[in-house]
């Protein structure tokens, strides 16, 4: 199972900003669009970094709720992970599990092609395991 099967499934938006807008700017966008994260672009629409729920608590955290006026490519993360259309579920969920993060933007051609969360791969395994359990209980009773 790949992860281009994922995103067949959800879909292939990506909610995404410039990297020149404020934490209060990514802060509003993740509650209207209630997402855990955005992938910042550029303006020729190259990766240039992510910025998480997280993100956000640990620099409000550490210097107050005025850093909310903070740009943020300041703060976002400048190497961010990535995978592929033919990258396997499970390892996306490796990638995702040994990094410590949630969500995993795919490219295509080196463009943004879509996100997947832990949560959609996590859905997708148990997915899979509950059609594997169901084949095994049809093949057992015909049998």
């Amino acid at each position: 199972m790949t992860i281009k099967r994922i995103l067949e499934s959800k879909g292939s938006n990506v909610i995404t900003l410039h990297p020149d807008v404020t934490l209060a700017d990514v802060a509003k966008v993740l509650s209207e669009k209630r997402i855990g994260a955005i992938v910042l672009v550029e303006e020729n629409g190259t990766v240039a970094g992510i910025v998480s729920e997280r993100d956000i608590v640990r620099v409000v955290g550490a210097n107050g709720p005025e850093s909310l006026r903070r740009v943020v490519r300041d703060v976002m993360t400048l190497k961010v992970t990535t995978c592929t259309e033919r990258t396997t579920v499970d390892e996306a969920l490796q990638t995702m599990t040994s990094g410590r993060f949630r969500h995993l933007p795919v490219l295509s051609d080196g463009r943004l092609a879509g996100l997947v969360s832990i949560g959609d791969v996590v859905k997708r395994k148990i997915e899979d395991a509950e059609a594997e359990a169901e084949e095994m209980r049809g093949y057992i009773a015909a049998g």
